[in-house]
């Protein structure tokens, strides 16, 4: 089992208005995503979801509700991907080998940027738990 964790990374928008969310583009496989990655050997599946938002956003954040645990098959073995809502707090973005370019987007925007259809629902479970502005 390939086990990883990773955040649906969100702000208001200028002024506290509506919600934001961060979307990363992985050159390797061309695709909008959320932040995550695998977990060390003996690492805190909260922790990396945080070290996986820093390292791939630059941004750090506040963890807030698990979201949808992710499950598909990548090279014929399961990948499994906790993930959580994560309130962004600060930051900014530099590119990297992993990722080139980020997105903040409405929700709708963001749904349909996403590459893989199994992201939405982490999008949507997001939705849910936000609190009220």
């Amino acid at each position: 089992m390939i086990r990883a964790a990773g955040c649906v990374l969100w702000r208001r928008g200028p002024g506290g208005g509506s919600v934001e969310v961060c979307l990363v583009h992985r050159p390797r496989y061309d695709d909008w995503s959320f932040p995550k990655g695998k977990l060390k050997r003996g690492e805190d599946p909260r922790a990396a979801a945080v070290r996986e938002v820093l390292e791939e956003t630059g941004h750090h954040c506040a963890l807030g509700e698990p979201l949808p645990v992710s499950r598909y098959p990548v090279d014929g073995r399961p990948k499994e991907v906790a993930y959580w809502a994560a309130e962004a707090t600060g930051g900014s973005f530099t590119a990297n080998d992993e990722v080139d370019r980020i997105l903040w987007l409405a929700p709708d925007a963001a749904r349909a940027r996403l590459t893989q259809p199994r992201d939405v629902r982490q999008l949507t479970a997001l939705l849910d738990v936000l609190p009220a502005s």
